[in-house]
C-alpha cells in the first residue's frame, strides 16, 4: 500500500470475515454465451439444479459439459438424471490438477480482472450485484467469451 511518508501509523480497512458464495459457469464455446448461477454451497443437489438450467438454455443441442473431478460432480445422485439427459448432455472430465485446461477457468479470471480486482465490498451482497451484472452483459453471443474459450479441434 503506498501512504504518505509523515503518516507514521496508516490503518487499513477491511471486512473480520471472510464470506464467500459458489458460482456455477458455463460458457457455450461457439458464441461465447454465458450461463451462470449462484448458489450457497456445492454439492450434488445444487449441481444438479444447474445441469437442469443447462438442459433448458442448450436448445435440444448436445453439449459436451469439461468438469474439474470435484466429488459432486461424480456423485451418485447424478445418475438417474445423467442416464435420462444423455441425448443432450456428457460429461468430460479433465485430468486431476489441471485448471488450466478448463475453459470456464479463463472466464473467472477476466471476470476477476473486469469487475472484481482493486475494488472494496463492504457486503457480500454488493460483489454478488457486481457478478451479476457481468452475468446479464455476457448472456447472449458475445465475442470476448468465444475468443477467450476457444478450443482448437
Amino acid at each position: 500500500m503506498w501512504i504518505p511518508p509523515e503518516e507514521k501509523d496508516p490503518v487499513a480497512l477491511q471486512e473480520p470475515t471472510r464470506k464467500g458464495i459458489s458460482i456455477f459457469g458455463a460458457v457455450n464455446i461457439r458464441n461465447g454465451e454465458f450461463v451462470g448461477m449462484f448458489s450457497k454451497k456445492f454439492n450434488a443437489q445444487t449441481f444438479l439444479k444447474f445441469l437442469n438450467i443447462l438442459a433448458k438454455r442448450g436448445k435440444c443441442k448436445k453439449m459436451q459439459v469439461v468438469l474439474d473431478n470435484a466429488r459432486y460432480h461424480h456423485a451418485k445422485l447424478l445418475e438417474p438424471w445423467l442416464v435420462e439427459h444423455n441425448d443432450i448432455i456428457s460429461l468430460d472430465f479433465l485430468s486431476p490438477y489441471s485448471p488450466e485446461l478448463n475453459p470456464i477457468e479463463r472466464v473467472w479470471k477476466l471476470l476477476k480482472k473486469l469487475r472484481l480486482h482493486n475494488q472494496y465490498f463492504p457486503d457480500l451482497n454488493g460483489m454478488v450485484k457486481i457478478v451479476a451484472k457481468q452475468f446479464l452483459l455476457w448472456a447472449n453471443e458475445n465475442s470476448a467469451l468465444e475468443t477467450l474459450c476457444h478450443v482448437k479441434s
